[in-house]
């Protein structure tokens, strides 16, 4: 129950909005001084941008609303991807036929660059093995567990009729797990992504239609940039085989996943 009792998850979440919030103001406050004096450029990033843009009547927003939509940004930005990347790297650990796959392709790229080079768009585009298990980890384990949506018009489900105007919640983790679309939906296996891949909004971890996550080729960018990174240093074990996976808001492992790193020993 949403009881704000000294303690519990909720009173923590509350005095922690608070604080963020708090520290938020004072960067937005600074960020305004900036603009006024011309330190800052009114298209440098997104809060430059919510503190110079009105809506349709001439109304800017207020500083807390950008304050509500910058946590929001943060928690959608960092929390998700961060989620994704932990559960490649658990679920590598544990299955190091497809860690070898992985570590084949990047190893591919990494040897064609020249020393000192850095990633670019191509190489991103060639690390489609990589990108399927990516793919393969957030069915198995989605960050957004799924959403509230408006019902914009009647229907029937499996002989329920849902009315317009009623609000319903789909599921990510349910519908990733759909034997129908995903045969042994509990195995991770990244052929599922190969060829066109699977059907339509069978495979959602950034929702679907025009309400599609914005930030989904960004942390497609993020999340193989970050496998390159550490694929071609590391292989790494578990220190924890049978820890508990825990959601709140997010899955994540219940002891922050410890692993051993072992570096690739030079040629």
């Amino acid at each position: 129950m949403p009881i704000d009792l000294p303690g519990t998850p909720f009173n923590k979440a509350i005095k922690a909005s608070k604080f963020v919030r708090k520290e938020l103001l004072e960067i937005i406050k600074q960020r305004k001084v900036d603009l006024a004096e011309g330190k800052a450029s009114t298209t440098q990033d997104i809060l430059s941008h919510m503190l110079r843009t009105s809506d349709e009547n001439g109304v800017f927003m207020k500083e807390l609303d950008i304050a509500d939509k910058i946590l929001g940004l943060l928690i959608g930005d960092h929390d998700t991807a961060s989620a994704a990347c932990t559960f490649i790297v658990k679920f590598l650990a544990e299955l190091p036929h497809i860690y070898d796959k992985v570590y084949e392709e990047q190893m591919e790229i990494a040897n064609s660059k020249a020393p000192g080079a850095l990633l670019n768009w191509d190489d991103i585009q060639n690390m489609k093995y990589s990108w399927n298990v990516a793919c393969e980890v957030m069915r198995l384990a989605p960050p957004v567990q799924g959403s509230f949506r408006e019902v914009l018009n009647d229907f029937i489900f499996n002989g329920f009729t849902i009315p317009k105007g009623w609000k319903l919640y789909w599921s990510a983790n349910s519908t990733h797990k759909n034997a129908e679309y995903f045969p042994e939906p509990e195995k991770l296996d990244p052929t599922r992504f190969e060829g066109n891949g699977p059907a339509p909004f069978t495979f959602v971890p950034f929702g679907g239609g025009p309400r599609m996550c914005p930030g989904k080729e960004y942390a497609r960018l993020e999340i193989l940039v970050f496998m390159h990174n550490l694929v071609k240093r590391f292989k790494w074990q578990k220190l924890l085989p049978d820890e508990k996976i825990i959601v709140d808001p997010m899955p994540m492992p219940a002891r922050g996943l410890p692993v051993r790193l072992i570096p690739h020993k030079k040629p």
